[in-house]
């Protein structure tokens, strides 16, 4: 019986010279553990998504060169893996994404992905033909059904594509499915890709090996789950989520395993964003670079669960807590900012803001003179904290973490240049009430966010005795209309007949849309949702739909 080793690997988009040497490393593994054949993910020889780099002819003359050094290692080993490949036709667009299958040191076939995701955070149009050829593999008399990712996804009763590439390919009677994918992460994700991929055994009546991605490439996060499902439709074997993994498997031709001792067990929604969220900072800080932290520990719950993430994932010894009381500023706030800090070992700083706000406040009298309080002069405080935060970023090399999260930033309730400033925005999709369930889970063995930062009343303390829910509905209510609208796209009279009020309901959406011009201006976004701010999410700036 055939071997096949799955290789679940973390790529650097563009780093060939370190992508191909690990692919290399992985091809050795997988021979000495006496694997027939080695499968690697979706464009691993250059990472996905590499975006425009697809435009550029040196990076793929680079991905051929890898390509070629890869193919010289594969002695006494098959591989298939994902590249992209020239489009030798003037018609169609000049690439394609390739499956590659490599043997006896040789590139010996190429299969393209026919079916091409455009739409969310998919634009795999803009760069590449689709294929329109289907031929299977032979190999050690196995006959396999090579495809890639999508290909697999047209299935059910609402087909996106009116080609379905596995209905091609069984015409010649393969033994064997064999999927190279990337599919990011979000927190449905892995019940809807298992069930996918069971769909397709169900129909075909043939055993399916699955190789995704793990890793975060900037906002996407991969999470990994590579799988093997027998011919009776059952995972018999799981691979790892969040890391990388590698393991060596006899997929049984006939329905026979019944071994699940490979699948993981069951996770709760915040256990998976929490672990996406921790590699998703991990892998920004340690592709770009990077290694230390920097951000503004307000005392309130966004803030204590974003430094708590940024511990996990790059050590209390790399993240950097500053606290920047003002003149509003509880003095309850500042006491469980430092007791957060001091749970966790991490550096933390106070430096109040009062006698700089005071300074700005003077110079600005002239020109604010006949004028009351307003949020002109709430937002000076919130900028004045981004300059200080950004002159120790600048001074000693941190990467400020920007602690919005997504229920802020949908309505614009955040200061531009002020806190919604960053290099990356860790909970910007992660809703307000998402926020209080994360940080229960954190504290689910031992109290690690004081209780009285998630018990007390949301407030950006910008003005005396200020509450969010001043400016806002609560956020039981407003998360479920920001839910339904961006999640689930219902318009007014959608949610008006769910339940909510009207007024409530215009008010939001006109919210949500007119600050766009805001949300265009921010970090990008750790994605954990099915509908994430950022590139999943394109709207234009300047519009009148229910503003």
């Amino acid at each position: 019986m055939m071997k096949i080793a799955l290789a679940q690997l973390n790529f650097y988009i563009g780093d060939f010279e370190q992508n191909t040497s690990r692919i290399c490393e992985y091809i050795e593994r997988a021979k000495s553990e006496n694997a027939d054949i080695v499968v690697f993910p979706e464009l691993a020889v250059c990472g996905y998504p590499p975006r425009d780099f697809l435009e550029f002819n040196d990076f793929i003359a680079r991905c051929q060169y890898a390509l070629d050094t890869i193919a010289k290692n594969c002695v006494g080993i098959a591989a298939i893996i994902g590249c992209p490949t020239i489009n030798p036709n003037i018609q169609g667009k000049p690439l394609y994404n390739s499956a590659v299958f490599l043997s006896e040191g040789n590139i010996v076939s190429t299969h393209h992905k026919a079916l091409l995701p455009t739409y969310d955070v998919f634009d795999e149009y803009r760069y590449f033909e689709p294929g329109r050829t289907f031929h299977c593999i032979t190999y050690k008399e196995t006959k396999i059904a090579l495809t890639i990712c999508e290909d697999l996804w047209n299935i059910g009763n609402d087909p996106l594509y009116v080609v379905n590439p596995m209905d091609e390919l069984l015409k010649e009677q393969p033994e064997l499915i064999i999927n190279i994918a990337a599919s990011p992460f979000h927190y449905k994700q892995a019940e809807v890709r298992q069930s996918i991929l069971q769909a397709n055994v169900a129909k075909y009546k043939i055993p399916l090996i699955y190789v995704n991605h793990v890793g975060a490439q900037t906002e996407l996060l991969f999470d990994g789950g590579s799988m093997v499902i027998n011919a009776k439709g059952q995972c018999i074997k799981q691979l790892n989520f969040f890391t990388e993994d590698f393991s060596v498997v006899e997929p049984s031709l006939q329905a026979i395993s019944n071994d699940a001792s490979g699948l993981s067990s069951a996770s709760s929604e915040a256990q998976r964003i929490h672990d996406a969220l921790i590699m998703g900072i991990h892998d920004y800080f340690a592709k770009l670079g990077f290694q230390k932290a920097i951000l503004g520990l307000s005392g309130g719950i966004d803030s204590a669960l974003t430094l708590v993430l940024a511990a996990k994932a790059l050590g209390a010894d790399n993240v950097r807590a500053v606290l920047l009381p003002s003149q509003f500023s509880s003095q309850h706030s500042v006491d469980d900012a430092v007791e957060l800090a001091t749970n966790l070992g991490c550096q933390y700083d106070i430096i109040p803001i009062e006698s700089a706000y005071q300074s700005l406040e003077s110079t600005l009298q002239p020109y604010f003179k006949g004028t009351a309080f307003s949020i002109a002069e709430e937002n000076l405080q919130a900028r004045l904290r981004a300059v200080i935060l950004m002159a120790l970023s600048n001074k000693f090399g941190y990467i400020l973490l920007n602690t919005s999260n997504k229920s802020e930033a949908a309505v614009g309730y955040g200061t531009l240049y002020g806190d919604m400033c960053g290099g990356i925005s860790v909970l910007g999709d992660v809703y307000k009430t998402q926020v209080y369930e994360l940080s229960r889970y954190i504290n689910k063995d031992k109290i690690i966010i004081p209780e009285n930062t998630i018990n007390k009343p949301p407030s950006a303390e910008l003005r005396p005795n200020q509450k969010d829910s001043d400016s806002l509905p609560d956020y039981d209510l407003l998360d479920k209309i920001l839910f339904e609208y961006i999640e689930n796209r219902m318009g007014p009279a959608e949610l008006v007949q769910l339940g909510f009020d009207e007024k409530i309901v215009a008010r939001v959406c006109r919210l949500v849309n007119t600050s766009e011009y805001k949300r265009y201006q921010t970090p990008p976004i750790l994605r954990v949702s099915p509908k994430a701010f950022g590139m999943g999410r394109r709207l234009p700036i300047v519009a009148r739909y229910l503003s």
